[in-house]
């Protein structure tokens, strides 16, 4: 039976392709879900793929994870990144490993992008491979739950 990863998007990664081109790409979500459900399948795993601009429902979804014994959480806090108390505290009550994924390096950005409030709480960080990010958080994932095929 597959397990399911649940890749998780913060605010305004529904603009994904036209906010700010020059540094997140062109790519949208729709191809970001699409990378991530081939990787899934590659190593026989299952994608729960959302977006919210709204912090409480991120939270939420944190601890459905939990609750549902999700494989792996993959996280783009994005604008959440560094405010975020309650995404940090969701992600240590639950017992699920999670990597944070960042499109753009944000330690080459602005000072106040530097600093992530979620990178304690996650087993992973990874940063500035575009939305290649994501495929590498999901091979990191299998690999840290045994369902890695290789």
């Amino acid at each position: 039976m597959a397990k399911t990863i649940y890749v998780l998007n913060g605010p305004n990664l529904n603009l994904l392709g036209t906010r700010e081109p020059q540094i997140y790409g062109r790519a949208q979500l729709k191809d970001v879900e699409a990378l991530c459900r081939k990787t899934a399948k590659n190593h026989k795993l299952d994608i729960d793929f959302r977006q919210s601009n709204l912090e409480g429902e991120i939270v939420n979804w944190i601890q459905e994870a939990g609750a549902k014994k999700a494989a792996g959480i993959v996280l783009n806090p994005a604008g959440y990144t560094t405010t975020s108390v309650a995404i940090v505290d969701a992600l240590k009550a639950v017992k699920v490993p999670a990597i944070e994924v960042h499109i753009s390096n944000i330690h080459a950005r602005e000072e106040f992008r530097r600093h992530s409030m979620i990178s304690p709480a996650v087993q992973a960080v990874i940063c500035g491979c575009g939305i290649h990010g994501y495929a590498l958080a999901i091979s990191a994932l299998a690999v840290l739950t045994g369902k890695s095929k290789g």
